[in-house]
């Protein structure tokens, strides 16, 4: 649905979900994506000054993303991670803060910075495992988490990552996230080869081959068949890889998708090498790395590296050939000792952020009410602590409120019932407590509403609360009712002190004949 907005300072366009110039911040991803990084950064910064001239704010941050992207595919990390912090600041929700983090993550982890990179990665998992799942923002979320364990080489991770994914689309799968899990398992497939784990290798590149195989038979297209024609070729299929990477070559070379052309090179090179050919193959090899100008993938440089290497040593098996490739192996094992230490690092960071969530449960306990589910006494008292600590940094009231001759429920309809009244009181202040607002049990049957606004507000709420409490059914044949005192903090009043007006309030409602807002 779209409206129309105007103003002084808005122009007349369709307001959507996603803010009224989100075809600008399109434009931006589409460039950054299509290798276009300058004219992105450039398009940002155009439509930024536009969109913060009309306060869109959503658009403004979905530019401020697509301008990190580009930034990075431009190698400027410094000035993405900048953005990226920026966007950590204002997010607005946490699966909008996870995926800040996860493009954090990546950022870092270019720059060398592992721990930061880690615990970027380990809070943004413990968000999606706590945000609303099935969502497109989630879906959006997890994979920005998923490319950015992949930037790492956490194979493992991403490969998880992308199983929910697929999971979350079912009955009505989409092949893009098929597609991505495939290239995740072939790569991962690759490295293991390359470190002497022939069957572990193995069974992920033949549930590589698998994926793009349903896909090609639902979804024929060119980048499948380079990443089926890899997965093939490294399985010992080399004739039906052969010709699979011929017929994919030129149309992702002169479709500019390169990591993709570099699969379906280095799928023709293995073909040719198994079938008798090592200098043809080296010219396939050679072509890869050539494409890898275009930007890469951290471990495509490893794998064509080790696969020309051991090209090298069939063309002339020599003393400088088996060193050379001895040399590469000894590298690839190197690098797969650092990737295990990453996967380390990333469960000691989850870790932490399992214990982190545990004492923050256990400190909310700590603070609850077991009847009402509201703050207890306890609870009260840090607010109280609170007012002193803001000295009136924002407008605030507190309303306490008693219930009218409870006493009477209580030894007329026992103890249960009068529970039940106390819970049912509690649901009513949270419908009443807005963001920023926070309801505690004080004592018994008191309750006190912390209220961010000034005392119009607060006696404005205060009769909503006792017009509701008045109007429900909490008890057959009972008509409760509340008394409420409203106080409203002063420059040089303490808590305690405010506190104390409320209950004075309150004393005078009481007195007036209950059923009554005294402010």
């Amino acid at each position: 649905m779209a409206d129309w907005i105007s103003g002084d300072r808005r122009l007349p366009v369709p307001v959507t979900v996603y803010g009224p110039l989100h075809l600008l911040a399109l434009q931006v991803h589409r460039m950054a994506n299509d290798g276009q990084a300058y004219e992105a950064v450039a398009a940002a910064d155009a439509f930024l000054t536009i969109a913060r001239t009309v306060s869109d704010d959503r658009t403004a941050r979905f530019l401020i993303q697509g301008k990190m992207y580009a930034l990075l595919a431009m190698g400027q990390l410094v000035e993405g991670t900048a953005l990226g912090e920026e966007l950590l600041r204002t997010a607005g929700s946490l699966l909008s803060e996870a995926k800040a983090r996860c493009d954090l993550a990546q950022l870092h982890l270019l720059r060398g910075h592992y721990v930061d990179c880690m615990q970027h990665l380990a809070r943004a998992g413990a968000l999606l495992n706590a945000g609303p799942a099935g969502t497109d923002r989630h879906r959006s979320a997890m994979c920005s988490f998923a490319e950015a364990a992949t930037a790492a080489e956490m194979y493992e991770t991403a490969a998880t990552a992308y199983d929910q994914l697929c999971a979350s689309d079912s009955p009505n799968r989409s092949t893009s996230f098929d597609l991505v899990h495939a290239v995740t398992l072939l790569y991962w497939g690759l490295r293991l080869s390359h470190v002497g784990r022939a069957e572990e290798a193995r069974s992920k590149l033949r549930r590589s081959a698998e994926i793009t195989r349903h896909r090609l038979d639902s979804q024929p297209d060119v980048h499948a068949t380079a990443v089926h024609a890899l997965a093939l070729a490294k399985l010992g299929e080399t004739t039906v890889a052969e010709k699979l990477a011929r017929e994919a070559i030129m149309p992702l070379r002169g479709g500019g998708t390169h990591q993709y052309a570099r699969m379906a090179h280095l799928a023709l090179g293995i073909s040719l090498r198994a079938h008798g050919f090592p200098h043809e193959a080296r010219r396939e090899f050679i072509a890869a790395r050539e494409l890898s100008e275009h930007g890469s993938r951290p471990d495509e440089r490893p794998i064509i590296r080790f696969e020309l290497a051991l090209t090298a040593l069939e063309i002339e098996d020599c003393q400088s050939s088996r060193d050379l490739f001895e040399t590469v192996e000894g590298q690839m094992r190197e690098l797969w000792r650092l990737r295990l230490q990453r996967l380390a690092m990333l469960r000691q960071a989850g870790q932490r952020e399992e214990a982190e969530a545990a004492r923050a449960r256990a400190e909310r306990e700590i603070l609850l009410d077991p009847l009402t589910g509201l703050g207890n006494r306890r609870r009260f008292d840090l607010l109280i602590e609170d007012v002193d600590r803001a000295s009136g940094a924002r407008p605030l009231t507190v309303l306490l409120i008693d219930l009218d001759h409870f006493k009477a429920v209580n030894d007329a309809y026992s103890h249960s019932a009068g529970d039940r009244a106390l819970r049912e009181v509690a649901t009513i202040l949270r419908a009443h407590c807005r963001t920023g607002d926070e309801a505690v049990r004080y004592a018994g049957d008191e309750f006190v509403v912390f209220l961010q606004g000034d005392g119009t507000t607060g006696r404005e709420v205060a009769e909503r609360i006792r017009t509701a409490v008045a109007a429900a059914t909490i008890l057959p044949e009972v008509r409760l009712t509340v008394s409420v005192g409203v106080a409203t903090w002063s420059a040089g009043m303490t808590g305690d002190a405010l506190f104390r007006a409320a209950d004075d309030r309150l004393y005078a409602a009481k007195w007036s004949g209950r059923n009554t807002t005294a402010a």
